[in-house]
């Protein structure tokens, strides 16, 4: 298993004026696997979350629209899914750019932006 950030992803249909749907808006469960810790990308909760809530709602709307490719209404942080070997490597390459997330600990660092929200499952 990897590192799975999930959100949760509300969209509205835009049709033309003489259409309707019903429903006109939706959501749904949207999971994204960052790059492995230490490559281009890989800090995304940085820029996305902190204590465990999306920290700027309309930046999330943006990124959340060029995952699903539609317009989104507004996009929530759910969780980050891993198991305990992933969560190591994550703790190991916070614990190398430390400075980065001015915390004083790779336990502050992920709490100041993950919140509780980590969700830890057996390994198989």
């Amino acid at each position: 298993m990897t590192l799975t950030y999930v959100f949760r992803v509300e969209f509205r249909l835009e049709t033309m004026p003489t259409i309707e749907t019903e429903p006109a808006s939706f959501e749904t469960t949207v999971r994204v696997t960052p790059p492995p810790p230490g490559e281009e990308g890989w800090m995304l909760f940085r820029d996305v979350l902190w204590r465990g809530e999306v920290n700027d709602p309309v930046y999330a709307r943006k990124l959340a629209s060029s995952w699903v490719d539609v317009p989104v209404e507004s996009c929530t942080f759910a969780e980050l899914r891993t198991d305990e070997a992933s969560l190591d490597e994550l703790r190991a390459a916070v614990g190398e750019h430390l400075d980065e997330f001015n915390a004083d600990s790779v336990r502050d660092a992920l709490h100041k932006y993950f919140g509780s929200a980590i969700h830890v499952e057996a390994d198989d």
